[in-house]
């Protein structure tokens, strides 16, 4: 009962891992398309409460 359950458990974090790799490329390619450099500029809080 318990090795059903490892590999069943084996199987779906195998599974969850590819489908993040696969995730990750179709992100990067996207990206290398578009050739798009975002600067986000800081923006300065005050801490003066009026």
């Amino acid at each position: 009962m318990y090795q059903k359950l490892f590999y069943a458990a084996e199987e779906a974090i195998s599974l969850l891992i590819l489908a993040q790799q696969e995730c990750e490329e179709l992100y990067l390619r996207e990206e290398e398309a578009e050739g798009k450099l975002l600067l986000l500029k800081k923006e300065e809080h005050s801490n003066d409460e009026e």
